[in-house]
């Protein structure tokens, strides 16, 4: 037996280098090889990195996550019989990553500004000593998932060294003091040995213990968004929009104020200069939750539309998997992937080269599918250690001339639970964050409601149906007002309209960039909510007693509760000034 295996191991040895057969952009196909799905390979003499995608008897077809001119047919293809797998441990955060884990800053060093190709990059500082403390003792039994030691990655995150899934035993020795992250730290009673970096293939998922119902809010400091249509921790939402109507200012106000821990930021096919922008405001940006520099708890990965096509369609997984490693040490972790639209393109242009059968307005038959496993990787979970964590994903879609009928649009919206729809109407009228109250939805309100009422009151979701309501009774309004005028309609119908107004302008507009309102303390949404219903009994009430719609709307004290939403202090104030209104609103009867 061993005879007539023997011949057949050499010849799998041999047969880990082919040769390229054929060239289609990024998708090369090489013969002659022994290779399985997903395995990593070196394709031509420089070396440049690709994935197995297809195999057809002994051809592999490969997709090339970087520039392929230039190659030719009978150049070598050497398979690393490894899956694509990223780098995680410490040294991961402050990073900008390309859409295969090297750091733009190492390969600018070696290539300058314009990305060359065959060049590999460590994805953190091998040689870079950490101080690791370790959290177990010789003799302890640990398991997969189990945190081992901590190490202080930035100053405001520690980074928890965890047994790698798969692993596990009694600890023979375990070391503390100043290491790099190649070095062993932990040995076990089988031998292993325990480094504190690990390697994890992006497109499997990171194990977990169990998924909790998302019963807990991401707050994001945005009005529109916490009060009307809220995220839960571990939820996914999709903002459709086209063009120039806010998406990246959105994600990049979510990246900075919403209460997670951690970031990962995805510029997936975006344009070059708004990526520009994003990488060179990010280090600037201070967290306001510890004063330090945002980066400091960010991850992003830069992949623009001209960076090589291949390498966008790994960019997500890239992103997806970093934040499931954050999740597993009980962190919770936004992620930012603009745009999906991109991806979805990169998906397109290969499953062209590979010649498959096209869907829906050419893309390939499995989008929705891909759509729906990279959302479905958000969760609030049990981890391996028996922490809570969390990975919040958020999807910019740009949909072509934003028509949300296309299939990205919906393959997406048929698998989130949150949809922010923004529109181009309202981005023209300057009014931001340009969400559409009519067209958005939220599915998470009812798992939320019971958080709602312990943390902040227990009338919470009956104030919101009530603005809710307002804006629905204003839509309907609007197109009797379109062919009447207002002033044609009813007295209480009239005020009707001035309260939404009052909600549009007060409540649901907001500047991003005013150092006070950018963000809102969702205490403060809810008393500015109730300030705006007030303003609707009194004024109700001083009209039943005879005062004039234009008196009560006029009130001073009512212009200065909607300006005083731009000053410090405003959470402590607000009460006085609501009574101030309102007593106003019942002189202006006196008046009459």
């Amino acid at each position: 037996m061993e005879m007539m295996f023997q011949p057949k191991q050499e010849e799998e040895k041999m047969s880990n280098e082919g040769v390229i057969y054929r060239i289609s952009g990024p998708v090369v196909t090489a013969t002659g090889m022994n290779a399985a799905m997903y395995d990593v390979v070196r394709v031509g003499h420089e070396g440049l990195m690709g994935e197995v995608i297809e195999l057809h008897g002994d051809k592999a077809v490969i997709q090339v996550y970087e520039d392929t001119s230039g190659i030719r047919p009978g150049e070598p293809v050497l398979n690393t019989e490894e899956t694509l797998s990223v780098a995680l441990g410490p040294g991961l955060l402050t990073q900008i990553y390309d859409g295969i884990q090297r750091p733009l800053a190492t390969l600018e060093e070696v290539m300058g500004v314009f990305i060359t190709r065959g060049v590999d990059a460590d994805a953190f500082d091998m040689k870079k000593v950490w101080t690791f403390e370790p959290k177990v003792a010789k003799g302890d039994t640990v398991v997969s998932g189990q945190v081992i030691g901590h190490v202080q990655e930035t100053e405001t995150i520690v980074h928890k060294i965890m047994v790698p899934p798969g692993k596990g035993g009694v600890v023979k020795s375990v070391e503390s003091g100043d290491f790099n992250v190649t070095q062993t730290v932990c040995v076990l009673e089988d031998g292993t040995e325990l480094q504190m970096m690990q390697k994890w293939p992006v497109r499997t998922p990171r194990p977990y213990t169990q998924k909790y119902a998302p019963d807990t809010p991401l707050v994001t400091g945005m009005r529109i968004l916490d009060f009307l249509f809220p995220l839960a921790k571990g939820g996914a939402a999709g903002i459709p929009g086209p063009f120039g109507s806010g998406k990246t200012v959105t994600q990049q106000s979510l990246a900075k104020y919403s209460d997670a821990q951690l970031v990962v930021y995805i510029g997936c096919g975006e344009r070059g200069n708004e990526m520009t922008e994003v990488l060179d405001e990010f280090p600037h940006l201070i967290d306001p939750n510890t004063g330090k520099p945002l980066m400091n708890r960010t991850v992003m990965i830069a992949n623009t539309s001209n960076m090589p096509v291949a390498a966008r369609e790994a960019s997500v997984y890239t992103g997806i998997t970093i934040a499931e490693y954050f999740r597993d040490m009980g962190y919770d972790v936004a992620l930012m992937a603009d745009s999906t639209s991109r991806w979805a393109e990169a998906m397109r242009e290969i499953s062209s080269r590979l010649e498959e059968m096209p869907g829906e307005e050419g893309y390939p038959a499995y989008l929705s599918s891909r759509i729906a496993e990279f959302y479905e990787r958000a969760g609030r979970v049990e981890t391996l250690n028996g922490d809570d964590g969390s990975v919040t994903v958020i999807g910019a879609v740009s949909p072509p001339g934003g028509d949300i009928s296309e299939p990205v649009s919906q393959g997406t919206l048929r698998i989130v639970k949150v949809f922010w729809g923004l529109d181009a109407g309202l981005a023209r009228q300057r009014h931001f964050p340009a969400i559409n109250w009519l067209n958005s939805y939220s599915l998470y309100p009812q798992s939320l409601d019971q958080w709602f009422r312990d943390n902040i009151a227990q009338d919470f979701p009956e104030i919101r149906t009530q603005i809710s309501g307002l804006l629905q009774v204003e839509a309907e309004l609007q197109e009797i007002v379109q062919l009447v005028g207002s002033d044609a309609l009813p007295v209480d119908q009239q005020l009707t309209l001035e309260v939404a107004r009052m909600i549009r302008e007060f409540f649901l507009q907001q500047n991003g960039f005013d150092p006070v309102d950018a963000y809102c303390d969702i205490k403060l949404q809810y008393e500015m909510a109730k300030a705006i219903l007030s303003f609707q009994d009194a004024a109700k009430s001083a009209m039943a007693d005879g005062a004039m719609l234009n008196d009560v709307v006029n009130v001073p004290a009512r212009s200065n509760l909607m300006r005083g939403r731009f000053e410090q202090g405003y959470l402590e104030r607000i009460e006085a000034m609501v009574k101030e209104m309102t007593e106003q609103i019942a002189n202006a009867v006196e008046a009459n």
